[in-house]
Order: C-alpha cells, then sequence, then structure tokens
C-alpha cells in the first residue's frame, strides 16, 4: 500500500499497491488540487445582509442553486456557503471553539443533530429537512455487461472487509452468468465526519448485525481494511473514478455527475433496485415526521423502495438577536422548500414528500 498526505495534512489518500506510482501521484495531485473545501467567497450588497453557512457536502450543489436563483431575485441578501462535512457544519452551528471566520448563521448536516448536541445551543435549535437523496454504491469495474447486483450481505460483507474480491462467491450468487474480475475489492470512504456515513452506517447497522455491534451508525467510522479515504463527496467520488476496482458510498447526484455506474442494491423485500429518483421518493413516500422534525429511515419496506435514503437538514438557530437576518433567512429557506424544490428532481435529489413540506413550513413560521 501506498499512503500520501497533502500539505495541509487534511487528506490522506491510501492507494493499492497494484496502482503503478505515476497513476497514483496524478491522482493524488487531482485530489489535494481541491482537498480543502471552501466556500465560494461573498460580500453583502450595499445596504443588504450577507448569510453564511456552513455543513454537509450531499446536498451543497441543490443549496448553491438555491442561493444562486434567490439572490436574482434578491440582490439584497447574499448567502456564504461553506461544503465542510456534517460534523463540521454541526460544530459552527453549535460555535464551541469557533474562530470568528467560522461563525454561521445556519447549519446544513444529513445526521441531523443528536438531542445532546442539541443541548449545547444557546439559541435553541431547529432541524428543518431541505432536501432527501439515495446514498449510492458507485464501482469502477470496466468491462462489466451489466449493472452489478449486490445482496445486502455482500455489500455488508464488503465494508466489513469480509468479502474482499470481487468474484467472490458471495457476489456471484446475485450476478449469474456475468463473468466477474478476479479482482480484489478497495472501498473508498469518507475520512471526515459526515451525514452520507451516517445514512450509510445507519443502514448497515439495521441489515448486519456484525456491522452493528463492531461499528453501529456514526458520522466517523474506522473502516475495516485498507480504505481509500477522502474528504467530501466529491472527493470520494473522485477516487472511484480514478480507481479500478473501487467501490464507495455517495449521495446519487455525485454519481450521476460524474458518471459512474451504481449497483442495484437488495431492498427489504428482496428485489434489486436502481436508484432513481422514483424510487427513493418510494422509500420516504410514507414517512411521519415528528414534532422536531427529525426522522431516519434506515430500512425502507415496499417492493419499489431503494434501501438506502436519508433527508438532509438545515439547521436554524430559533433566536437570533438581528431580526432582519431572522427574516432574511425564513425567507430563504421559506423558498427552498416551496420553489426550490422543482430543482431538486433536476439536479438528482428528490423533492420532499408534501407531508414534509408542510410540517418544515409550519415550523419556519415566527414565534414556533
Amino acid at each position: 500500500m501506498l499512503s500520501l498526505r497533502s500539505s495541509s495534512g487534511s487528506l490522506w489518500i491510501v492507494i493499492p499497491s497494484r496502482v503503478p506510482l505515476l497513476a497514483a501521484a496524478v491522482l493524488f495531485l487531482a485530489l489535494t488540487a481541491c482537498s480543502s473545501p471552501t466556500a465560494r467567497v461573498k460580500t453583502a450588497a450595499p445596504g443588504g445582509i450577507l448569510l453564511k453557512g456552513a455543513g454537509a457536502t450531499l446536498p451543497a450543489p441543490l443549496y448553491q442553486k438555491w442561493f444562486d436563483v434567490h439572490e436574482q431575485a434578491n440582490p439584497k441578501v447574499s448567502v456564504e456557503y461553506d461544503a465542510v462535512g456534517s460534523g463540521e457544519g454541526i460544530r459552527r452551528f453549535i460555535g464551541e471553539n469557533v474562530r470568528p471566520e467560522e461563525r454561521v448563521d445556519f447549519g446544513a448536516s444529513d445526521a441531523a443533530m443528536t438531542d445532546a448536541e442539541i443541548a449545547k445551543v444557546a439559541q435553541g435549535a431547529l432541524l428543518l429537512p431541505a432536501t432527501a437523496t439515495g446514498v449510492v454504491l458507485a464501482y469502477n469495474l470496466p468491462g462489466l455487461p451489466a449493472p452489478l447486483r449486490l445482496s445486502r450481505k455482500a455489500y455488508a460483507g464488503i465494508f466489513l472487509s469480509d468479502v474482499k474480491s470481487w468474484d467472490d462467491p458471495v457476489i456471484a450468487a446475485s450476478n449469474p452468468g456475468v463473468k466477474l474480475p478476479r479482482l480484489s475489492i478497495v472501498t473508498a470512504v469518507r475520512q471526515d465526519a459526515s451525514g452520507t456515513t451516517f445514512a450509510f452506517t445507519n443502514h448497515l447497522s439495521a441489515i448486519s448485525r456484525a456491522w452493528h455491534d463492531a461499528h453501529g451508525a456514526a458520522t466517523l467510522v474506522n473502516w475495516p481494511g485498507e480504505a481509500m479515504r477522502g474528504k467530501g463527496n466529491e472527493r470520494v467520488a473522485a477516487l472511484i473514478q480514478t480507481s479500478v476496482g473501487s467501490v464507495g458510498y455517495i449521495g446519487l447526484e455525485f454519481a450521476r455527475r460524474l458518471g459512474l455506474k451504481t449497483a442495484l442494491l437488495e431492498n427489504k423485500e428482496g428485489r434489486f433496485v436502481p436508484a432513481t429518483n422514483e424510487s427513493v421518493a418510494t422509500a420516504l413516500a410514507s414517512a411521519e415526521l415528528p414534532e422536531n422534525l427529525r426522522l431516519f429511515v434506515p430500512d425502507p419496506a415496499g417492493a419499489s423502495s431503494y434501501p438506502i435514503v436519508t433527508f438532509s437538514w438545515v439547521l436554524l438557530y430559533r433566536n437570533y438577536s438581528d431580526p432582519a437576518r431572522a427574516q432574511a433567512l425564513r425567507d430563504l429557506f421559506a423558498w427552498g422548500l416551496r420553489d426550490g424544490q422543482d430543482y431538486a428532481g433536476q439536479m438528482g435529489y428528490v423533492p420532499l414528500p408534501g407531508a414534509v413540506s408542510v410540517k418544515a413550513l409550519a415550523a419556519l413560521a415566527p414565534g414556533q
């Protein structure tokens, strides 16, 4: 194995020894060129307001679209969003030991927030479901004639490092007639605290007792075996794209944007289902949000349901010292919950179910 680290020390990449040194160097340079996700720096318009947010990478392309479109219609309100991952977004939102330049008006997380985290927020916290998507298993196996089918036993075994080769019988059993390569499996995973990781490991905990007992559901995991690690969905997607024999978990939108192949996964009913807007929407259709608007669906029922799905939350304070800033945030995300949902389907996300949108909009009302 070859380990490379960026000059900032923020990104470790573990590359299998079978990858030629030159290819490894090219991969390292490509990834570290953007290894520190930063916000699109903005300034407030004269007499206007600059809203700052940070957090999840999974919904970041959609949120940036929202902010750009909203600003065109409301030029006095600019938004700067730093896609640093759910864990870092929560840390900045809580505001403990943050530098002045890291302070935010809102956060974003695919793992919502725990009760313990919410208790640390002096201004109170509102968890606002804003969009939804599927977490896919993207793979790099050139020449495979058909979409790969992965059973629950197979993909849990891969990420437990129990299934180590693509021609393992547990994978072959779900792919009759397909000549699978005798090639080592290399997993691509998140290095940073991540809501995408939480959604994936929450699902693994629901379907695999071995995973549940060893790792559970978490935003940060000590991954078994020799995994390639990257910060953010984009970095993991890039690792998969450039590494033959790899498989990793990323948001559906990122796989589509890079044209990565994604596996059909076995769902709760024993059906192999592709990740589509329809199969993700079906998995979330019956979601009934509790009063705190925090709901996870780790193993959805239904023959047509895609098995790994997640809501993504915007984190707002319940009390802002500046009424104008509070109103600007309410207007921005009310627009996102209404008109902004039209962009979700176009970009590989899933519009919120109607009942979820209604509850989220009600929670935004002043005094709630």
